[in-house]
């Protein structure tokens, strides 16, 4: 495999402009000048979890903390990044967290009546920026219904599990191939899946692998003991899941190492979930008994050749890996 003379320059070419909830140029420019202008104090409260609004916010500057509790990690965003956006598309939206400023902030508030108007002269612009909304939406909420669906379907196993032995063989089947703490396909659920590859693939996309390690976990068992070290493997599992599409696999192949197998349209799009993966991690915080802990991730990954196999694309991927980990971690490298 050939690698660049300079790959920190190489990388930083292939970069994508911005990631999924970022605003490109255009959109940041045209938001802040129709929105209200709004100073935040750190830890002042914007909305909270369960209250109605009909307005999206738009990060200038400083860090906003989405508090989503039930258990779920709290996120950080920042800077030209957006939120409550479902409450503006279709109004009297009921939030899904409290969200306050982590730190001194400036937001700029579009209400729904200069979100109408913007609709009437910038049309395509907004239909761009909806249409990422949409996915990044529609992504969230498939994410949910999975892990409530899982759950859903556990309590199932368990009533059938009574009645009729076909059903423990079934249960019995899909706990071999599931890594019991994230509720990710495992390296047995893998190597089945591998082998009903070819059915599984779309036209026009090309097979990519990227694999997910995350930095000094061995730190973070030592020093907030193994009960974190769960909190932030299950954390981790659910970007990787975040980032994956229905016709994707994410699986943890043991430890503190995952894997995101893709069918995408060219690198550029396997470097854009990339990004998302260790963007979404970095902003994860936790509660007690992982108070203070801050995660990061280092994530290799190629292109799959099509006439290689498994052994070929993971080796492909961590090379990626093995650079960027040397380089400090918490960075992604994609090898076209």
């Amino acid at each position: 495999m050939t690698q660049s003379a300079t790959p920190s320059s190489a990388f930083a070419r292939h970069r994508p402009t911005f990631l999924p909830r970022q605003l490109s140029d255009e959109e940041l420019a045209l938001f802040v000048g129709a929105g209200q202008r709004r100073e935040l104090v750190a830890r002042e409260m914007i909305f909270r979890k369960g209250e109605l609004g009909r307005a999206m916010f738009v990060i200038e500057s400083g860090t906003i903390q989405l508090e989503f509790g039930d258990g779920m990690p709290d996120k950080l965003i920042g800077a030209r990044e957006f939120f409550g956006e479902l409450a503006l598309f279709i109004g009297n939206h009921a939030r899904v967290a409290n969200a306050v400023a982590a730190e001194a902030a400036v937001l700029r508030v579009i209400e729904h009546a200069a979100f109408e108007k913007l609709l009437q002269t910038e049309a395509p612009l907004l239909a761009q920026f909806m249409r990422r909304s949409f996915s990044y939406l529609v992504a969230s909420e498939q994410q949910l219904i999975q892990s409530l669906k899982r759950r859903n379907e556990d309590l199932m196993v368990t009533l059938d599990s009574l009645r009729q032995t076909q059903t423990q063989l079934s249960t019995a089947e899909r706990l071999v191939r599931t890594d019991e703490l994230t509720g990710l396909c495992n390296r047995r659920g893998l190597y089945s899946y591998l082998e009903e590859l070819r059915s599984k693939r779309l036209p026009g996309l090309r097979l990519g692998l990227l694999l997910i390690d995350i930095d000094r976990f061995k730190q973070i068992n030592d020093h907030y003991g193994h009960l974190a070290g769960d909190l932030t493997l299950r954390a981790v599992a659910r970007e990787v899941q975040q980032a994956a599409a229905a016709c994707d696999l994410p699986c943890r192949l043991g430890g503190d190492e995952f894997a995101l197998l893709v069918q995408v349209k060219d690198a550029d799009e396997l470097r854009s979930r990339a990004a998302q993966i260790t963007s979404g991690v970095r902003g994860l915080r936790f509660h007690a008994p992982a108070e203070g802990l801050t995660v990061s991730v280092s994530v290799g990954g190629s292109l799959c050749h099509e006439t290689a196999d498994w052994s070929a694309w993971y080796s492909d991927s961590d090379c990626a890996l093995y650079l960027v980990k040397g380089e400090g971690g918490d960075n992604h490298r994609v090898i076209a």
